[in-house]
């Protein structure tokens, strides 16, 4: 516990770096289904609760609470920066492009107060979908610059909208 509090503290200054970036995401985004939406835009906060991972689209903000390496992760990919060592999500990364894969989509679903994730993947000519964390799937998928899906249910009851234009402080 001390250990995961140093590293905490060690990446405050980290997360500094967070509140001036907001790249843009999904540059390939397939069309939206009646039920999907696609996410236009992924973000890093750190809030009084920790590391919040926000997703944006059709103007609301869908906050993810996740742990510290899994918001470095999603960071440095939306940044395009890698650390000295890879993380676990660039070791996946590097081993689906070591064999021809990639991300296809995900979609982020809300069941019971928690947030999963489906991660479509294929390799060579097979497509599966693997059932996932909500973060570890977000952080493939912006990894892969793969489309993040949300159903439209969710974008209205768990999606907030910013008290201010740009604002996305939860």
């Amino acid at each position: 516990m001390i250990q995961l509090s140093r590293l905490m503290l060690s990446c405050v200054p980290l997360f500094s770096l967070f509140l001036s970036s907001s790249p843009s995401f999904g540059q390939n985004v397939p069309p939206a289904s009646p039920e999907h939406v696609a996410i236009t835009t992924v973000t890093v906060r750190m809030s009084d609760h920790g590391p919040v991972v926000l997703l944006h689209a059709e103007g609301r903000v869908i906050p993810i609470f996740v742990d510290v390496t899994v918001a470095l992760s999603i960071q440095g990919a939306l940044n395009s920066e890698r650390l000295a060592r890879p993380m676990s999500h660039d070791l996946m990364h590097t081993i689906l492009d070591a064999y021809g894969g990639k991300v296809l989509h995900t979609v982020i679903t809300l069941k019971s107060g928690t947030y999963f994730g489906a991660l479509t993947v294929a390799v060579q000519d097979q497509v599966k979908t693997f059932d996932s964390r909500s973060s570890d799937s977000i952080a493939l998928a912006v990894h892969f610059k793969a489309p993040i899906l949300v159903g439209r249910d969710l974008l209205e009851s768990a999606g907030k909208i910013p008290e201010k234009a740009g604002e996305a402080e939860l």
